[in-house]
């Protein structure tokens, strides 16, 4: 069992228990030594055909884990993305991995960016003899893997190093344990709030969505009004083929949502009142004064935990 992030002040007040949101664990159970190496290969740029790309270059983890401040990211030859990157804390407590939910496991979604062309663009041969060649990598994955350096020894290793990506100890998840002090008037508000008007019926449990997939536009068809469709913008169908899955797409969680912006997999709203305002109008159909909203994002804003890696 790895202890992770920051261990809370206890409090003697009573956990809620009843509430549609969960705290994060305090700790995670990963094999130490494969996270390890995984953190190393994370940050290694060794992973993309000219070097000079890793996992970390979109999913910055002293910022919030995502490409923050980016629409897209940039890849391989100075490609632009098509969708948003998404942030890698907290990932391994989402049911599916993308936007569209293609990736059932870390080992998958990690798999993925090294091939692409847009992204990482390398051959996994390419790979593997780069990571030979490194003076320590060959007797760091046989000390761990019995079959040495292999793609899927590369992936788990990854994989098990964000397993350890949890961001704890959120003011609200205090909040949540028992500490009544932890959330400021307008945070609770805002929580009350957020259950009124029905948001967290898409988020929810402990990572506050990535629980489920959502059309985008249930209420009013975001992407006519938007316009210019593309086929990021087809989320799901992209994955099944289904008519019925065409603009449906995973919930995000809402848990670092302080730190990532911009927001939505086309990473139109530059701010969390532009996203707020984007789900009242397209997923609720409804207004709501600019206080309540400003509580929401206060709520919003308390969902952020601290792993220390953002320290680093």
């Amino acid at each position: 069992m790895l202890c992770i992030g920051y261990m809370p002040t206890i409090h003697a007040g009573t956990p809620l228990t009843n509430e549609p949101i969960q705290p994060i664990p305090l700790t995670v159970d990963v094999d130490s030594a494969k996270a390890t190496l995984g953190r190393e290969l994370f940050f290694d740029t060794a992973l993309s055909a000219d070097g000079d790309i890793s996992c970390a270059s979109c999913h910055n983890l002293k910022e919030g884990g995502a490409d923050t401040g980016k629409r897209y990211s940039i890849g391989h030859n100075g490609s632009e993305g098509g969708i948003n990157s998404p942030t890698v804390y907290n990932s391994s407590l989402l049911f599916r991995q993308f936007w569209d939910g293609r990736a059932e496991t870390l080992e998958d979604q990690a798999d993925q960016p090294v091939t692409n062309p847009v992204e990482m663009a390398a051959r996994w041969p390419d790979v593997l003899a780069r990571l030979y060649e490194n003076p320590s990598y060959p007797n760091k994955f046989q000390q761990i893997y019995s079959d040495g350096i292999t793609r899927e020894n590369v992936k788990n290793a990854i994989a098990e190093f964000e397993r350890t990506l949890l961001a704890t100890n959120s003011p609200f998840d205090q909040y949540l344990r028992g500490n009544e002090n932890a959330l400021t008037a307008k945070e609770k508000k805002g929580y009350e709030l957020f259950k009124n008007y029905g948001c967290h019926s898409c988020h929810q449990g402990v990572n506050v969505g990535g629980n489920m997939f959502q059309v985008f536009g249930a209420i009013n068809n975001y992407f006519e009004e938007r316009g210019n469709i593309t086929k990021a913008d087809l989320g799901r169908f992209n994955v099944t083929g289904d008519s019925a899955d065409k603009f449906v797409f995973k919930v995000p969680s809402l848990r670092m949502a302080k730190y990532t912006a911009p927001y939505f997999h086309d990473g139109t709203q530059k701010t969390l009142l532009d996203a707020v305002n984007a789900m009242f109008r397209y997923q609720l159909g409804r207004e709501a004064p600019d206080s309540d909203k400003e509580a929401i994002i206060a709520f919003i804003e308390s969902l952020a935990g601290e792993h220390l890696e953002m320290k680093k």
